[in-house]
């Protein structure tokens, strides 16, 4: 017979687990449901509708682990998984680093309001009209032929961990996001670009038109798109893209990396990694942040954090078993394992904007890339190398010239990052907020 809340089924769950023998255990339960619409060309692609519920339970016996995941939340299913988790314990290796998060660095204090979850609920035939309205707004653009599709989407998530040492914490989060990738077309030219907003509050999301409208402009304006010529040149990262430059960062101070060797950064505690002034803030108390959260995935205790501070790299990201491996204190960074252990992830992320515009940057750059588009990234992880595809425009004499593709950009990041100065014009789509980024001299890879 199933339960009647997820609270009863996990506490059951962990019961279980220490009836087969184990000396502790978490578990967690997920539920998802999902509506997607997709149109081309006004024209209905698809409509999508998920709906999933899962529980996982992670168990110990000593130093040794195993875990697994069940969508059967019946007693006779929560009392098997158990016992299967707890033989795939007893014959696991010893990791002498596993173990539940210490009980004092467990979150306590009541889940705080963060605004994650709104009573919106669009109908299919609702999302399917917004991405169709989006879809038109792009195509309205002169110059706009094609489209690759457009879409709308609502998501709601529901998030339960349990542990044997008496934590417990639920999270629920709502997402509706809507977009478009309108084509260009001049002669045999095709050129696309895209515009998409993701929001927690379905009256957050910018209008259908708007978003349309923006997405046909941009691709618009790539045509009539040139090669540049091999040379070295400042080069601007366009804000809505520029967290991808800095993202390697979040990779290489992972507590896992660092353990491993793994990392460019591994030496680098305490050291000036960015140039004087650069900021990079973490908050997970955000209301309505994407990245927002009152624990972790081991139910750990979170809190804002600076990780970089003018320009100095100041911590390691950590759970439990990193910080064990580091001689260190976990520090609320776990990401939920769900049928795994834990991994380590960022809050929301705020890098600290400059005082000059975009306009201002190109101008006083004089000549270089502005970059709006990126693919294909190559990183080596142990030296910092790096390189990227990229697509965007010309400037000279501080002002757009021409669109340019088909060129790479590439150098270290050690030396990228010591030089990156940010713009004051922050954009906050995702759980990272960031302006756009320059930095002087940049290898630029074309004819």
């Amino acid at each position: 017979m199933p339960f009647d809340t997820d609270s009863t089924a996990l506490t059951a769950l962990v019961d279980y687990a220490r009836q087969a023998g184990a000396d502790a255990s978490e578990a967690s339960l997920a539920s998802r449901e999902s509506i997607s619409a997709e149109v081309r060309m006004g024209e209905l692609e698809g409509m999508e509708r998920e709906e999933g519920r899962s529980v996982a339970l992670r168990a110990f016996i000593g130093k040794r682990q195993a875990s697994a995941s069940s969508t059967d939340l019946s007693t006779k299913g929560l009392k098997s998984l158990a016992e299967r988790v707890v033989a795939m314990a007893k014959a696991a290796p010893e990791d002498k680093f596993c173990g539940l998060l210490d009980e004092r660095y467990l979150a306590s204090g009541g889940e705080p309001d963060l605004e994650q979850s709104d009573t919106a609920r669009p109908s299919p035939e609702q999302l399917l009209e917004l991405a169709k309205r989006c879809e038109a707004a792009s195509l309205a653009i002169p110059g706009v032929a094609n489209s690759s599709g457009g879409g709308a989407s609502f998501d709601n998530a529901h998030f339960v961990h349990v542990t044997s040492s008496g934590f417990h914490g639920a999270e629920s989060a709502t997402s509706y996001s809507l977009g478009t990738q309108p084509v260009a077309e001049k002669d045999d030219e095709m050129e696309r670009d895209y515009e998409w907003r993701t929001k927690r509050f379905f009256a957050d999301l910018p209008s259908p038109e708007e978003i349309g409208r923006i997405a046909g402009e941009r691709t618009a304006r790539r045509l009539g798109a040139r090669k540049v010529v091999s040379q070295k040149a400042p080069v601007i990262f366009e804000n809505r893209l520029a967290g991808r430059i800095i993202s390697p960062v979040f990779s290489a101070i992972s507590g896992t990396s660092i353990a491993r060797g793994v990392s460019f950064l591994k030496d680098k505690l305490g050291q000036r990694v960015f140039a004087e002034g650069f900021r990079i803030h973490e908050d997970p108390f955000v209301k309505r942040g994407s990245g927002s959260r009152w624990f972790d995935g081991e139910g750990g205790a979170v809190k804002p954090m600076t990780l970089i501070e003018d320009g100095i790299l100041t911590t390691w990201l950590l759970n439990s078993s990193a910080a064990r491996q580091l001689g260190l204190e976990p520090n609320g960074h776990a990401s939920a394992g769900h049928g795994g252990p834990p991994g380590i992830g960022t809050a929301n992320l705020f890098v600290k904007p400059g005082e000059e515009s975009l306009e201002q940057m190109m101008k006083n750059a004089g000549k270089g890339l502005f970059i709006t588009d990126m693919f294909s990234p190559s990183l080596n992880m142990n030296t910092a190398d790096w390189s990227v595809g990229v697509a965007g425009y010309w400037f000279e004499g501080g002002e757009i010239a021409h669109p340019v593709s088909e060129i790479t950009v590439a150098g270290n990041l050690l030396d990228i990052f010591a030089r990156l100065r940010c713009g004051s014009d922050i954009d906050n789509r995702g759980s990272l907020e960031i302006a756009s980024l320059i930095v002087d001299d940049l290898a630029i890879g074309g004819v």
